[in-house]
Formats: structure tokens, C-alpha cells, sequence
């Protein structure tokens, strides 16, 4: 997990599902739009967040937990590695 994870969930969390073009846009987030995909992309593999579709990705309840501090990143499964417990957020 990178800072950029931590910020880009808390403000989906904060404001609701949205998509790379207004997070790369927010105060909070100094990556571009490549990077926030890229990361929404990674988070998605790890359960993270979900893509509602036409791009726009929201928090799930494993992505809550993680930041209320009740999941460690260490414990993340990257659910496009076919059980590949080794693979890193």
C-alpha cells in the first residue's frame, strides 16, 4: 500500500464512488490520472474497492476495514493471482 492508496479510499469513503479524472483532480492527490488508475486497478485485484462500471469505483467493506485499522495490508490476498499470497498491494 502507498500513500496514494490510503488517500485515494479515504476520499471515496468521505465522498462517495467517483473516478480517476476528478480524484487525480483533488487537492489531496498529486499523482495523474494514469497513476490513481493504476493504484484503483491494484486495489480492485486486492478487494479494495469494486468498478461500478464505466470507470467509477467505489469502497468495499474490506476497503472500510483496512482504514478503521482492522485489516493489515500484509493480510491483502491479490485476487487476480490465483491464490498468489505473496503478491504486494
Amino acid at each position: 500500500m502507498t500513500i496514494w492508496d490510503d488517500r485515494i479510499l479515504e476520499i471515496i469513503c468521505d465522498e462517495g464512488p467517483t473516478s480517476p479524472t476528478p480524484l487525480s483532480d483533488h487537492q489531496y492527490i498529486h499523482i495523474g490520472k494514469s497513476g490513481v488508475s493504476k493504484r484503483l486497478n491494484r486495489m480492485k485485484d486486492h478487494g479494495l474497492v469494486t468498478e461500478l462500471g464505466n470507470g467509477v469505483y467505489s469502497i468495499t467493506t474490506e476497503g472500510e476495514r483496512y482504514l478503521d485499522g482492522e485489516l493489515n495490508a500484509e493480510q491483502l490476498n491479490d485476487q487476480s493471482s490465483n491464490g498468489d499470497e505473496s503478491a504486494q498491494v
